[in-house]
This record gives C-alpha cells, structure tokens and sequence, in this order.
C-alpha cells in the first residue's frame, strides 16, 4: 500500500469526522487537497463559483445537521474570499472546519505572489486558526481545529501549503479518537436555587427565548404553564418556540411585532432564554433580569443581570420545573395574550386591503402565499434586509420547517448560498431561498452552481428594484434616499439562459400559479416577483434613541407590515383566556 502523502491524510480525518463535502474553487496551492478528495470515495468536492457560497454553504449544512461542514480556499485572495462566510457560520455557532490553502511554505514573509497570512487574518473570525508548516503538525492540528468548531460552536482554520500538502504523511498518526457531538451542560445546585426564589417570589414573569431553545420546546412549554408566563422570541428563536405555544406574545427588536415589547417591559422578572439578543435598547431596565446561556460570555453582556446561570436551557429547565411553585394567577399572561392579538389585528390590515389587485405587487402578499404554498418540512435561506421582515412576519414555524439568515452576522447575498448547502444534506427536501434582488444580483454566479448539481432549490426573488431596508434607514433618519436604485434584468430570462426553470410574476394573480408550477418543477427554478418598492416595515415600538439609522417617522410611505397566519395563532390562544 503507497504511503499517503499530507492532503490525503487531511482528507481522511475530515471523512473521520463527519465531513461529506467540501466546498470551494479550485487552484494552485489546493490542487493537491482536491486531488485527494477525488479519489477518496467518502468525501465529495462540490465546485461553486465564489468562495464566499462555499463558506456560507457550508455554515448552512453545518446548521441543519449539527455536525461540522467544511469549505477551502487557494493561497492568497481564494482563501480570503471565505472570510465573510466564515463571519456568519462563527457568529451563528455552526461548525465549520475551512482549509485556507496557504504559498510555498519556503517563500512564507518574502512578500511572494499572492502573499497573506491566513493564520492572522481569521483569527477574529474562529476559535481557532493555525498554519501547519511541518507534516507531523498535521493530524493534531486539523484534530484540534475540528475539536474547537464542534466543541465551541463555530469555525476552526487551519492554514497549509501547497507544498507540506504533497509531502508523506508521517506514519500511525492519523488514529487520533475524534469528538463530534457536544455534551449538554447543567448549572449548579446554587444557581438552580437562586433562580428558583427569584421565580417563586416575582408575580409577573416573561420568558425571552432565542435559538438556544432548540430541543427544548416541550420544556419551556412545561415551565410557562407552571409559571403562568408569556413567551416572546427573538428571530433566531422563532423557529424553535413559536409553534404549538400558547404563550405566544411575538418577537421583539427591530423586526418585532405583537406585545413581546410589553410583556419585557411590565413583567417584575423577565427571564432569558438562550439568546444572545443585540438590541439592548429594546430590553428594560428596571426589572430584574435572569439570563441562562450554554456559553458564559453571553451572561450579562447586553443587559444588567441579578441572576447569570451557566447551562443549557433543557437541563436548566428540567431542573427548575419540579422545584419552581406552580402560579395559579393567569392575569397577566391573559393581558399579553390580548394585547398581542389586538396588535396582530391592527397591522394584518396592511397587507389584506384590495391586495389581489394591487399591482406592484405587495411583498406581504408574496410571503403569505409563499407560507401557505411551501411544505410542512421547508427550508428557507432568507436574504438580509426586507426578506427578514417578511420571513419574520409571515413564515409559520410547525418544529419540522428550518429558517436559516444570516441573523447575527447580517451580511447581504447569504440566500441564495445557503440554499446550496441546505439542499446538498437532503436533495428530496423542498428548499426555497427567499431572495432580495440586490442580495441575489451579488452572488448570482452561484445560480450556476444550482444548475451545474441540478439542486432542486427555488429561488422566490423579491425584486423591488432598490435596497429596501438602506431606503428605510435613510428615510428615518430624514435622508434622501441614494445610490439604492438597481437597474435589474428579467431574471426569470437570466435564470432560462442558464438552463433553469424561470417565470417572471407582475399581477398578483399570477403570483400562486408560479409558484406551484415552480414547486412541481423538479429541478431550480426561479420566479422573479415585481414587489412595490414602497412597502417598507418598522416595528411596533422603535425611538431614536434605540438603534442608529431607525427613528418614528409620520412618512405614509411607511406602512406596517402584516403577520399573515400569526394572526390565527393568537386568535386561537385568546381562546384560552377565561372571561369574566
């Protein structure tokens, strides 16, 4: 048997681990690697035509499967176009392993073609990120890198050259025991207690949950009866704990509808749940605080805490259930309960008033058929911007649909690359990228990719011609509106001329009938949808003071959105609320 040589030993860790796919471009220093995958029958290299679409593919991968994904980049500029990418999976906690190929390792300080230092310049961006510069580092290193992706949640880097990739392997050193799953985390018995009396001695209480409440619906279900609470969410938890949840009262922040706003704000302990939520302006500050993160650097960095409790949130739950007194006093969970439906039937108006003949046409409406139309197992990637609005508003979770944005990060063009990825780990499963036109229009080489694999994914593209969201920033804080018109092609002509399935949508009417005939088409498709421009949406309650670029405005070009099936929801929990 021929000895391996660097490249197919780093091939075969990567397969040890887990890894199914490796996305990138190929080219000089990465030649080696690559050769290595194609003759290795576990690993399979998936050519896209940006690095930056192989960085957020595999973020994307990395998030539906929970285990690590990995992406590379040639030396110098191959490499640094996975940065942004990188950004998002680290800032999300997906774990992602990225091979930044790296020049000769004899030329290394001597200003060589193409010259960076890898190794510094995803530092910030990782756990972890280290060159190899002799063959025995190898094994260990890329052990470590993947140790510090899974283990810490986001990316570990490991920089190599071209030329230590063709030499031998050293021998034996590649049986190195591998973890790819992490354990749960419990806090003390102190901390458990603590919180216990704070809960036991407040009679208002508000969960606030984030995406650290996957897996653990049914316990904070359990706990909000126990306790009598409203559950509010930020984006990234609204795919976990919105469905099924009687205790529903929204989303808070930018993008926030229903009374998640109040209930923070008039309960006398307000408990957070899994979520590293930025927006401090939205959280109060005159009630007390409680906050329970698996990662203790999250504990008290965007608010005033009484109580930091180190843990996940399914065993923190499963310990407090039990011991917490149960409150017997519904009357200020019936009051947000309320509230929230009255808010939800003010502002679905918006989007329901004559909108079948409304022509451009209304992005609400889009969103709204687009969640009735998708399967009950969806996937979708949403673009940065006025996208998040309307998958925030109208997309219904039901605990089997996946939403996937780059909701920490907040990079543009994140869409359409992450469908990618997503469709990659299951190619039978419907996955649609909702897509802006100028987030789509700045990574659309990678529409090839789509063609080139035959990835079933379905772009529904929000083409209102400008960037939404950066018109609305300027427009409340009493700036024209520049430079966020775009001239745009017929993309459903673009997405023909690559050999995809493209229907362009103008009349409302229309608009259901396109998107079923691109459902049923077995391979990509895109329906390019003329939105209006002027359907722009702030949240319920918003100062100036709150976050920079947002402020009240009295312009009538700015309109509430509406909430769609959220509405049903809640008029469905107020059910539930004894009356007098």
């Amino acid at each position: 048997m021929a000895k391996q040589n660097v490249a197919e030993q780093f091939v075969d860790i990567l397969a040890r681990a887990g890894v199914r796919r490796l996305y990138g471009v190929v080219g000089d220093s990465l030649n080696p690697v690559v050769d290595a995958v194609r003759r290795h029958s576990g690993i399979d290299w998936i050519q896209v035509r940006h690095e930056e679409t192989a960085a957020f593919a595999a973020g994307a991968e990395a998030q539906l499967t929970g285990k690590v994904a990995a992406c590379a980049g040639s030396c110098g500029p191959g490499n640094l176009h996975l940065i942004n990418g990188l950004y998002d999976a680290h800032r999300s906690m997906a774990p992602v392993l990225a091979l930044a190929s790296h020049i000769p390792s004899s030329e290394i300080g001597l200003s060589y073609f193409q010259e960076t230092h890898p190794d510094q310049l995803f530092r910030e961006c990782s756990h972890y990120s280290e060159m190899i510069s002799n063959p025995r580092q190898m094994p260990r290193v890329l052990h470590t890198a993947i140790q510090h992706a899974v283990g810490r949640g986001g990316v570990g880097v490991v920089a190599l050259p071209g030329d230590v990739a063709s030499q031998p392997a050293p021998e034996k050193s590649a049986e190195i025991a591998l973890v790819t799953t992490r354990p749960t985390v419990r806090p003390g018995d102190d901390e458990i207690e603590a919180l216990v009396r704070l809960i036991d001695g407040a009679d208002r209480v508000t969960l606030f949950c984030g995406s650290g409440t996957a897996g653990a619906h049914p316990e904070v279900m359990q706990f909000a009866e126990r306790i009598k609470s409203p559950v509010g969410h930020a984006l990234r938890g609204k795919e976990w704990i919105q469905y099924d949840n009687p205790y529903d009262v929204g989303m808070s922040g930018l993008l926030g509808y229903g009374a998640a706003y109040e209930a923070t704000h008039e309960c006398d302990l307000l408990i957070l749940l899994g979520t590293d939520f930025p927006y401090n302006a939205f959280l109060p500050d005159d009630v007390r605080i409680v906050q329970v993160d698996v990662r203790p650097e999250n504990l008290g960095r965007r608010s005033r805490l009484d109580l930091a409790v180190w843990g996940d949130v399914r065993e923190t739950l499963r310990c407090l259930i039990p011991r917490v007194r149960a409150k017997t006093d519904r009357r200020f969970l019936d009051r947000m309960l309320k509230k929230h439906a009255d808010a939800l039937e003010g502002v679905v108006k918006a989007y329901t008033r004559k909108v079948e003949k409304h022509t451009p046409i209304h992005p609400e409406y889009v969103a709204s058929v687009l969640d009735e139309l998708a399967d009950d197992d969806a996937v979708f990637t949403v673009d940065t911007g006025m996208c998040n609005v309307w998958a925030a508003r109208y997309l219904s979770p039901n605990g089997r649909r996946r939403i996937i944005g780059s909701f920490s990060h907040g990079s543009m063009a994140n869409a359409l690359p992450q469908a990618i990825g997503a469709q990659f780990t299951d190619p039978r499963r419907q996955v649609v990228s909702m897509s802006g036109d100028g987030g789509f229009s700045m990574l659309m080489g990678d529409f090839l990719t789509l063609v080139q694999y035959d990835l079933p994914v379905k772009v529904v593209l929000f083409n209102n011609s400008s960037l939404g969201m950066v018109e609305l920033e300027m427009l409340v804080s009493g700036l024209p509106s520049y430079g966020t018109t775009n001239r745009n092609p017929d993309f459903a002509a673009v997405a023909r001329a690559c050999g995809a399935y493209g229907v362009r949508v103008e009349k409302p009417k229309q608009l259901a009938g396109a998107l079923k005939d691109a459902f049923r088409h077995r391979g990509p498709a895109l329906v390019d949808v003329v939105t209006d421009p002027n359907a722009l949406s702030i949240p319920p309650k918003i100062s100036a003071e709150m976050v920079t670029g947002f402020a009240l405005s009295a312009s009538k070009i700015v309109l509430d959105g509406g909430v769609g099936r959220m509405l049903q929801m809640a008029r469905s929990n107020l059910r539930n609320v004894p009356r007098p």
